[in-house]
């Protein structure tokens, strides 16, 4: 009776171990994708078009960062390596101005300054 329940502790030992083992490897994947892959809640005045900007925003620096340290390996040359970022930068350049970021955004103080103005001159 005795083996049978040194058997049986051994398996569900084991058992247990390789649970948490595979826990502790689930958490540490998780540890590498947050570092590797960092999220942060956007802060800024949110509308569709700044949350959807700052996701490319985001996406382009994560891929400049992969450019980078391949061109700093030596698996790409540096030449390929400022075309790549070049050709990122043109499609960050064009979100931006698909979603028009920050076109009105002086527009806006003027017109604000102008009202205030306007409002001024009639007393």
């Amino acid at each position: 009776m005795r083996s049978s329940n040194v058997i049986l502790a051994i398996v569900i030992g084991e058992s247990l171990y390789t649970i948490f083992e595979e826990i502790a490897f689930m958490a540490s994947n998780q540890d590498k994708d947050d570092f590797f892959h960092p999220r942060y809640p956007y802060r800024g005045e949110v509308k569709p078009e700044n949350i959807v900007f700052n996701a490319n925003l985001q996406e382009f620096a994560q891929e400049v960062s992969y450019i980078c340290n391949l061109e700093t390996a030596g698996k790409i040359k540096p030449g390929q390596a400022y075309h790549k970022i070049k050709d990122l930068w043109k499609k960050l350049k064009l979100s931006k101005e698909e979603l028009k970021i920050g076109d009105n955004l002086f527009n806006q103080e003027f017109d604000d300054n102008d009202d205030d103005s306007t409002e001024n001159d009639k007393s």
